[in-house]
C-alpha cells in the first residue's frame, strides 16, 4: 500500500510541477493565495507538493518524525475547495491552504492520541473549536503532528510516535510540547501550524525553529476540544515562519467559544485585529522592560543574540529599560496548578470525548500506555488527590503574580517585557532540556510573543520573548514585525531544501588524489545536505604510512588558502594507512563546503612543516 502511494504521490507531484511552476518550499499565506488566485497552482496541486515534502523529509532523509498522521481526505477536500473557488469565491485568504495541527486537537477525519498509544485510535465525534473555525475559512487539515505525550514535557518524545528531531540540528531536541508542529511548520510541510502553550510548548518550539509564535491572553481564543494538561493555564494558537501568518490565522482562531468560558473576555466587545495592528508601530515611541536577571542566567549564545535584538531596537528609537518583578521566583513557584489539574481534567476529557480505549490517567499508567520520558509526571499526576486549599492557595499566588507583573508595566510605563523564551540552546536528544521560563506569562495568563531573533555560533535559532499586557496581544506582534522584516530572520533549515522534481537532493560525491613529495593519498567524500554529514574514506599508497603524520580538513579563511585555520577534521593520524567515518557538519562548515574553501592539508615528512593543502572541490 505504501508503495502504491509513493508511486502515485510520485506521479502527482510530477504532474504538479509541470503545471504549476510555484514551489510551496518557505512560501506565505499570501503568496500562495495570490498564487492561486492567479491560476498559478491549486489547492490540489499545494497538497500533493506537501505530501511530497513529507515523504521526502519526515522518514526519510533527516528522518524529522514530526507528523502521526496523514489526513486520507486531504485530496478530496482540496479538491471541492479548488471547485468552489472556481465557482464563487475564496473564503478567507486561508482557502485551500494546507496547515498541520498538534496531535492533542480534537479531528474528527484523524484519531487525537496526545501522542501515546493509550489513545492511538481514539477518535472524537467533534472538531476542536479552533479546527472547526479553520476549517471553515477553507483551510485544509493536512496532517496532526507529533507531540511530546500529552503535552507534559519540552523535548517531544512520544510513545506513539517517539522522538521529533530538530531540522537545524537533526542530532537536537526541536522543543516541546509542540515541537512536531515546530519542525514540520520550519520544513515547510505546510503553511503554518497549530500548537498549545501549557507553560511554553508553543514558545519554546517557536524559539528552537527559528518560528513566530504566540501565547495568547487566556481566554482570546478557545481551547475546547484540544486535550487538557491545565485547563486553567492552557491556550492554543499558531506557530508561523513569518508575523503575517500568524496575524492572519490568530485572526481566525480569536473569540468567544461558549463551550469554554474563559472566552468570556473575548465577549465584552471588539476584539483586537492582529493583521490590521501589524505595522501600527511608532518604534520611537516604544518602551521595552529588559527582565535582566532572567538575561544574566542564560547562556552566553542566548544572551549575545537578544542583547544584540536589544540594541538594533534601541538604535531605532525604543527606549530600553533594565527592570526587575519583586519575588518573582517566588510567585511564580506558588502559582503552578498543573499538578492539581491535569489528573481530574484529562479524566473529564477522556469522559466527555468517549474514550473507548481507556477511562482515566490510572488505567494509562497501570497499563504502562506511555513513553519512559514522561513516566514521573504521569505517575505522580495518577496519585495526586486535589488539595483543595492549595489549590486555591496557588489560584490566589496566580493572581497576585499578574498584578506584580502589572504593577512594573505601569510603573515603568513598558510597551513589552524581555527575556529568553529559553535561556539555554537546544540540547542533545536524550538529554533534559534546561532554562524554561514558561512560567511567567502561564502562570500569569499574559500574552507572550517567542520571535525568532538570530542564531548561534553553531547555527542554532534563538527566540526571544515579549510579555505583554491582558489583551495587549496584537501589539506584541507588532513590535515584533519590523524586526523580522529588517533582519530578514527567517531561514529555512539546511536539510529540508526546496525539491528538485519532486525529490529530495542528491548526495554529493568528491573523489581526489593527493600526490606530493613523494605522498600518494586517495581520498572519497560524500556530503549528505540532508543529514548534514560527511563521511569519508582515506587511503594511502603502500609505504607511506611512516612518513605521513596527519590527513585533516581545514577551512580557508578571508585571507586565502595559503593562511588557512586550524584544523576542524582529521582523517588520519601517525602510523595510519586507511581511514574511514563521518563528520557532522556545522553550519560554518556547511557554508564554507558549499563556497568551496573547505581543504585537505597533508602533514608528513617531506612536506612543509605547515603541511601542504588541496582543495576539496
Amino acid at each position: 500500500m505504501r508503495l502504491v502511494f509513493s508511486l502515485l504521490l510520485f506521479s502527482l507531484i510530477n504532474s504538479a510541477s509541470a503545471q504549476a511552476g510555484f514551489d510551496v518550499f518557505e512560501s506565505s499565506i499570501t503568496e500562495i493565495q495570490t498564487a492561486l488566485e492567479r491560476g498559478e497552482t491549486t489547492s490540489t496541486e499545494l497538497v500533493v507538493q506537501y505530501l511530497a515534502r513529507i515523504q521526502a523529509y519526515d522518514k526519510q532523509g533527516p528522518a524529522l518524525n514530526s507528523i502521526i498522521r496523514i489526513n486520507p481526505a486531504a485530496l478530496e477536500l482540496a479538491a471541492s475547495l479548488d471547485a468552489e473557488r472556481e465557482a464563487s469565491a475564496a473564503r478567507s485568504l486561508l482557502h485551500g491552504i494546507p496547515i498541520v495541527v498538534k496531535d492533542n486537537y480534537n479531528t474528527v477525519s484523524m484519531p487525537t492520541t496526545g501522542g501515546s498509544v493509550a489513545l492511538a485510535n481514539f477518535r472524537p465525534t467533534i472538531n476542536a473549536t479552533q479546527v472547526d473555525k479553520l476549517i471553515a475559512a477553507g483551510a485544509i487539515i493536512l496532517a496532526k503532528t507529533n507531540l511530546h505525550e500529552f503535552a507534559y514535557g519540552i523535548t517531544t518524545v512520544s510513545s506513539l510516535l517517539g522522538q521529533t528531531r530538530n531540522p537545524y540540528d537533526i542530532r537536537r531536541v526541536p522543543g516541546g510540547s509542540s515541537g512536531g508542529t515546530g519542525a514540520a511548520v520550519a520544513a515547510s510541510f505546510a503553511a503554518i501550524g497549530l500548537g498549545s502553550d501549557t507553560c511554553g510548548s508553543i514558545r519554546i518550539p517557536s524559539a528552537f525553529n527559528n518560528l513566530i509564535g504566540l501565547r495568547p491572553s487566556k481566554g482570546l481564543s478557545s481551547i475546547y476540544g484540544v486535550m487538557p494538561l491545565s485547563h486553567t493555564q492552557d491556550v492554543a494558537g499558531p506557530l508561523a515562519r513569518s508575523a503575517e501568518d500568524l496575524a492572519i490565522v490568530l485572526d481566525i482562531v480569536k473569540g468567544y467559544d461558549p463551550n469554554d468560558e474563559a472566552t468570556e473576555v473575548a465577549n465584552a466587545g471588539d476584539l483586537p485585529g492582529f493583521l490590521d495592528q501589524l505595522g501600527s508601530i511608532d518604534l520611537n515611541r516604544l518602551r521595552i522592560g529588559k527582565l535582566s536577571s532572567y538575561l544574566e542566567r542564560a547562556d552566553s549564545d542566548v544572551r549575545g543574540v537578544i542583547e544584540a535584538a536589544l540594541e538594533w531596537y534601541q538604535q531605532q528609537g525604543v527606549e530600553i529599560v533594565e527592570v526587575e518583578i519583586p519575588e518573582l521566583a517566588s510567585l511564580i513557584s506558588g502559582s503552578g496548578v498543573i499538578g492539581h489539574e491535569f489528573r481530574v481534567d484529562l479524566n473529564q476529557y477522556l469522559s466527555a470525548f468517549m474514550s473507548q480505549n481507556v477511562d482515566s490517567l490510572a488505567d494509562i499508567v497501570d497499563l504502562g500506555l506511555f513513553h519512559e520520558a514522561v513516566r514521573g509526571v504521569l505517575t505522580r499526576s495518577r496519585g495526586a488527590e486535589l488539595n483543595e486549599e492549595r489549590y486555591q492557595t496557588a489560584l490566589a499566588t496566580r493572581m497576585a503574580l499578574r498584578q506584580a507583573i502589572e504593577t512594573v508595566f505601569a510603573d515603568n510605563d513598558l510597551d513589552a517585557i524581555v527575556y529568553p523564551p529559553i535561556g539555554q540552546t537546544q540540547v542533545f536528544i536524550g538529554e533534559s532540556q534546561p532554562g524554561n521560563n514558561c512560567s511567567i506569562a502561564a502562570n500569569a495568563g499574559l500574552p507572550a510573543l517567542s520571535m525568532p531573533a538570530g542564531f548561534s555560533d553553531d547555527g542554532l535559532p534563538i527566540g526571544m520573548e515579549l510579555l505583554g499586557k491582558f489583551f495587549d496581544d496584537p501589539r506584541l506582534l507588532a513590535i515584533a514585525y519590523p524586526y523580522e522584516r529588517a533582519l530578514q530572520t527567517r531561514q529555512a533549515p539546511s536539510t529540508t531544501p526546496a525539491l528538485e522534481a519532486g525529490l529530495a537532493p542528491a548526495t554529493t560525491r568528491v573523489s581526489l588524489s593527493f600526490r606530493r613529495a613523494g605522498v600518494d593519498l586517495d581520498g572519497g567524500f560524500e556530503f549528505d545536505v540532508l543529514t548534514n554529514r560527511l563521511s569519508f574514506e582515506v587511503a594511502l599508497g603502500a609505504g607511506n604510512a611512516a612518513s605521513v603524520y596527519a590527513v585533516t580538513l581545514v577551512i580557508e579563511d578571508e585571507s586565502g588558502a595559503e593562511l588557512a585555520g586550524p584544523v576542524v577534521l582529521n582523517m588520519l593520524g601517525p602510523d595510519t594507512s586507511r581511514a574511514s567515518g563521518s563528520y557532522f557538519m556545522s553550519q560554518r562548515f556547511r557554508q564554507a563546503f558549499n563556497e568551496e574553501r573547505v581543504y585537505l592539508k597533508v602533514f608528513a615528512s617531506g612536506l612543509p612543516p605547515a603541511g601542504a593543502m588541496q582543495p576539496l572541490r
